[in-house]
């Protein structure tokens, strides 16, 4: 909307009378009319709530931790979303009940599991996530379980994803040579990751 602009030589000699008539106003009254007035689409919006969304519902956010956990020492592989997944079990798995699936990449893993556990389809890569319209930001004081964590890994925000499980630890698929994992963000074990904290996402209320 462009705010309207008064041609100077027609209207100047208006603006005088109008001036006197203000000057006799109260200060109150004149703040009602700057609220009321028609042209108040030309004044600086209203900000938006920064308040971060609502937590998952408790069983939500437990089926999103007890999925990732159930992949817990499955391969990295670049590019790997899963794929076939064998819920019978994976051969020689300390777990022999644990599925068995292809091997994850960060963003592949966190994709997997929010599809797997709540129906929502995140886009693929780990900034494309934090960029994601479904989803809301977090502060990392809020944390709370079944949130995205995203970290700069690479000199590049938003490279690296997990997702938060609570008490202070995210599971993740690290980097090419390990295996899904739960990290610490507390003390001395997760000083690496707590300054490499990029912020976190959680789903909007009415997602998917």
């Amino acid at each position: 909307m462009t705010c309207p602009t008064p041609k100077p030589d027609a209207e100047r000699h208006d603006r005088r009378g109008r001036r006197r008539v203000v000057a006799l106003l109260p200060a109150a009254w004149l703040a009602g009319i700057a609220i009321t007035s028609g042209l108040v689409g030309c004044a600086a919006p209203a900000r938006r709530s920064t308040a971060p969304p609502p937590p998952l519902p408790a069983d939500q956010a437990a089926n999103v931790v007890l999925t990732a956990m159930a992949f817990l020492d499955q391969p990295y592989r670049r590019g790997g979303n899963g794929g076939r997944v064998d819920t019978t079990g994976a051969a020689g798995s300390a777990n022999p009940r644990q599925p068995a699936a292809d091997g994850f990449d960060c963003s592949g893993f966190t994709r997997f599991v929010y599809e797997r556990s709540l129906g929502v389809v995140l886009p693929r890569t780990a900034a494309e996530q934090a960029g994601a319209a479904t989803l809301a930001a977090v502060s990392a004081a809020d944390l709370q379980a079944g949130d995205l964590v995203f970290f700069d890994t690479l000199k590049k925000t938003f490279s690296h994803v997990g997702i938060y499980v609570g008490d202070g630890r995210f599971i993740h698929a690290p980097r090419q040579g390990t295996r899904v994992r739960v990290e610490d963000l507390r003390g001395p074990a997760g000083r690496y990751w707590t300054e490499r904290l990029d912020g976190a996402r959680r789903p909007r209320r009415g997602t998917p």
